[in-house]
């Protein structure tokens, strides 16, 4: 499990993961062929369960599996499971945290998630300095 701790909202935070509908917020030139994913958010709605989960590549990826609004997203892709959850602090601070789970053949899928494991951190401190970026300005 991966995690950080975000200086602003839950509100903005989920927001803010909300936005992973419209692209990867990891390295755009590995996940988003170049374009790099927006830095102005979005009024994207809550997602359900069977949407697309998320743009990258040029194509919509993957699946939400389940959602409780405002708290936590799962989502698949391939035989993935992605989910991500947002835990307000005692001190008006935000946690966000990501479980990745994989399965399939070994050693195969451990490679992979050792490659998802640098892609999922940026992504996570990607979405950290947008919400925080936000707070401040808000």
């Amino acid at each position: 499990m991966e995690g950080v701790t975000v200086d602003a909202p839950l509100d903005v935070v989920w927001a803010w993961v909300r936005q992973l509908r419209l692209a990867p917020y990891s390295y755009d030139w590995v996940d988003n062929l170049g374009r790099r994913s927006p830095r102005v958010r979005s009024e994207v709605p809550e997602p359900v369960a069977g949407d697309h989960f998320m743009h990258a590549m040029g194509r919509d990826v993957g699946t939400v599996v389940a959602v409780e609004p405002g708290r936590e997203l799962t989502a698949r892709i391939g035989r993935s499971l992605m989910s991500y959850r947002v835990e307000p602090l005692p001190d008006g601070r935000t946690r966000l945290l990501l479980k990745l789970v994989s399965r399939g053949a070994r050693p195969l899928t451990d490679l992979l998630c050792l490659g998802d494991l640098p892609m999922a951190r940026r992504q996570l401190l990607t979405l950290r300095d947008l919400a925080e970026a936000e707070a401040r300005t808000g």
